[in-house]
């Protein structure tokens, strides 16, 4: 009878164990919403959190006001204009190649850092992530208290303390929003305009006033009340997860051999021999769970609602230290780690895919840095042949200047590779270009190249684009037409 109640529990515990598999953390079956009370954490990890999440905070709001010596913030965004600028560089649309490979490039480099790294990204660098861990959530822990006092607070009647906390709670989180809209909104606008459209008042900008509105309200109800669920049903990257991750992949695991052992988890007593006794290094004290910001429990396996955040292992960590046993039973692991015992090593496959990620990302910076300033191009003007001159044959070019900085530029078109090959400005009687920063300017220009010099009747010639200075700033190659 009692191997029958015995085998009934266990039966009852595999059940309860394996429905995280069938369930969302954050609802129940029928679709309601289980509110997440994520306990106050402290740690080495927590502590190296703070750290990075301040870090990028402060540069979040203090970017915008920076100014290159070239004149450009850091970085600005504006859509409305399509005018971007990534590190002090413009870039325009006419920019489709570094487009298209900086694309390929983000791609790439997501599959394989999610392949080795798992979702470090989630959890210490996603804006979510350190908007509602860093910001909300602390601010919500000051006016509402720790974990037991939120959930005392939401059960209680309506009555004057929950409507001060709450009431105090909401308000702040609403001017928090719109100071962190502002500051993204400075990133699209610039600034500059977003200091003058405050000065000249809702009157003179009421557009830009509304879109603020709307977006700081969208920005208070995914920290007050969506929450985690941006991370479970909406963000695409964690649905990557289960297909990027393999036995492979370091993320935050739990160490179910040595937790579970013989005979599972079970409370800590005192004085207790546990190993002789069969049992875990798992207390089954429920801490992890507590602190976890989207509510699931870390010793079911790797999940797709699991942020990678390390709350709980410091939470195991600081148990661990107080009833006497080895730290790490939750730690950064791959699963194969786990299964056979090893501790985590650099292997070959880590430090190959590392490089390649290195290698992508020195790419897609040497080609931003080796954009030219000003971009040509010089096309044959349709229907128009070479001309004999005396000497000389003639083509008349059609050319396209994308001025791609923020300044004025004075260039002269030289022939190179070709004595005495020399230009004639049609329609530039200062025998110079002139283009404005950020103007598109299109014009002809005739070449004129010694017939002695021509070969055949398609000769490639280069263009050069230099400055009144000297320096080269562009160069394009066309195919001069001369006599077959």
């Amino acid at each position: 009878m009692s191997d029958l109640k015995q085998d009934t529990t266990q039966l009852g515990f595999e059940i309860e164990n394996e429905q995280f598999r069938t369930e969302v953390a954050t609802m129940d079956r029928k679709g309601t919403r289980k509110w997440v009370y994520a306990k106050k954490t402290s740690g080495k990890y927590t502590n190296y959190r703070s750290i990075v999440s301040s870090i990028l905070l402060i540069l979040l709001v203090v970017l915008p006001f920076i100014k290159l010596p070239n004149g450009n913030p850091v970085f600005k965004f504006d859509v409305f204009n399509t005018n971007f600028i990534l590190f002090g560089y413009p870039f325009f649309t006419t920019d489709f190649f570094l487009l298209a490979f900086g694309m390929i490039v983000s791609v790439v480099f997501v599959i394989l850092f999610t392949t080795i790294y798992g979702r470090l990204f989630c959890g210490w660098v996603c804006p979510q992530t350190i908007f509602m861990e860093s910001v909300f959530r602390r601010i919500e822990y000051w006016i509402e208290g720790d974990r037991s006092k939120q959930i005392r607070l939401d059960k209680q009647d309506w009555n004057e303390e929950k409507i001060l906390k709450r009431g105090g709670k909401w308000t702040v989180f609403y001017i928090i929003s719109f100071f962190f809209s502002n500051i993204l909104f400075s990133y699209i606008i610039g600034i500059d305009e977003l200091i003058k459209i405050y000065s000249e008042g809702p009157s003179e900008h009421a557009g830009k006033f509304l879109g603020l509105f709307i977006f700081s309200v969208l920005f208070y109800f995914v920290f007050a009340w969506f929450r985690e669920q941006v991370c479970t049903l909406v963000c695409p990257y964690g649905r990557l997860q289960g297909v990027l991750i393999d036995k492979k992949t370091i993320q935050v695991s739990y160490d179910f051999p040595r937790g579970e052992s013989t005979n599972g988890r079970s409370k800590f007593r005192k004085g207790e021999d546990r190993v002789a006794a069969g049992k875990g290094d798992c207390i089954d004290c429920g801490q992890c769970v507590a602190v976890c910001p989207t509510g699931i429990d870390i010793r079911n396996g790797s999940q797709l609602e699991c942020v990678n955040c390390t709350a709980c292992m410091d939470a195991c960590d600081t148990i661990m230290t107080k009833i006497n046993l080895p730290t790490g039973l939750i730690r950064h692991a791959s699963e194969e780690n786990i299964e056979q015992g090893k501790p985590f090593k650099l292997s070959a496959r880590l430090i190959a895919f590392t490089f390649v990620l290195v290698a992508m990302i020195s790419a897609m910076t040497a080609f931003t840095l080796n954009r030219s300033d000003v971009e040509v191009k010089f096309l044959q003007v349709p229907g128009k042949d070479y001309v004999v001159e005396g000497d000389y044959i003639i083509n008349t070019m059609q050319y396209s200047l994308m001025n791609k900085t923020n300044k004025t530029y004075k260039m002269v078109v030289n022939v190179n590779g070709f004595k005495g090959g020399k230009t004639i400005l049609l329609v530039e009687p200062n025998q110079y270009i002139e283009i404005n920063e950020g103007e598109l300017k299109q014009g002809l220009i005739d070449i004129k190249i010694p017939k002695s010099e021509l070969k055949s009747y398609k000769v490639p010639v280069i263009l050069e684009l230099k400055d009144l200075q000297g320096k080269t700033i562009d160069h394009y190659t066309i195919s001069f037409m001369a006599p077959f």
